[in-house]
């Protein structure tokens, strides 16, 4: 054998052995990479997802207080509850007798203007 020989097979051994196994590294190396890059994704996205929950909550809070608001204005601003209010307090009130009842156009709103009442 000469040492040409044992050199080529040396090299030919380490050459088709340790090439592989790199290559099979890199790919372990690779998906290891993706894999973590992958959970990170999903636990930005369940975070983002519980901060939308969040707000969410945070606005149908927000609405049923202004909805409360709403209907306490509602029950204030009803004719019965404004009219015991009056009787409560004795105001001498007149009922607002309607301005003007006419028929209003409005594309010229200088013919809607009020005309002065006649004696």
């Amino acid at each position: 054998m000469s040492v040409a020989f044992i050199l080529h097979s040396a090299f030919y051994v380490l050459h088709y052995t340790t090439v592989p196994m790199l290559k099979l590294l890199l790919c372990l190396i690779a998906g290891m990479f993706i894999a973590v890059l992958l959970l990170q994704l999903r636990q930005q996205r369940l975070e983002l997802s519980h901060e939308a929950n969040l707000l969410h909550n945070q606005i149908e809070g927000q609405q049923a207080h202004l909805w409360n608001q709403q209907m306490q204005i509602a029950v204030y601003t009803a004719p019965n509850a404004i009219s015991k209010t009056v009787s409560m307090e004795n105001l001498k009130l007149s009922p607002v007798s309607p301005v003007g009842t006419g028929s209003s156009n409005w594309i010229d709103a200088r013919s809607n203007a009020p005309t002065a009442a006649t004696p």
